[in-house]
């Protein structure tokens, strides 16, 4: 039994270095075609430059989902404020409100600006 159990746990040994190796020759014959290297080559090359994109993209779109949620919280602030000055709401909720708006906004600015600054990269 000891014999089999033995066979179990070098059998992936075996299988592990023959990949390997496998994958090792079939890169070294790769790197020696030139289609093959012309076609890792541009593919690298446009999934940079499409990682690229797809990254201001989503800087851009959080950006804007903060911005907007800067939008919401000045119409509380300026709701909190007018209930602030009618005496049915304390202070501390429009000092709230306001730091709300002011940290998303801060935000969504933020967001935007490296988003140029991504897109400006060559």
């Amino acid at each position: 039994m000891s014999a089999s159990g033995e066979n179990k746990t070098e059998a992936p040994k075996t299988l592990g270095r023959q990949g390997r190796a496998a994958l090792r020759i079939a890169g070294r014959k790769t790197g020696e075609n030139r289609w093959a290297r012309a076609f890792y080559r541009g593919g690298s090359s446009f999934l940079g430059s499409v990682g690229h994109v797809v990254h201001a993209l989503w800087l851009e779109v959080t950006g804007f989902l903060f911005i907007v949620l800067a939008v919401i919280g000045a119409g509380a602030t300026v709701r909190e404020y007018h209930r602030y000055l009618a005496g049915t709401a304390p202070r501390n909720r429009v000092v709230l409100a306001a730091i709300f708006t002011l940290l998303f906004l801060y935000f969504g600015m933020e967001s935007f600006w490296r988003a140029r600054r991504k897109s400006k990269r060559p």
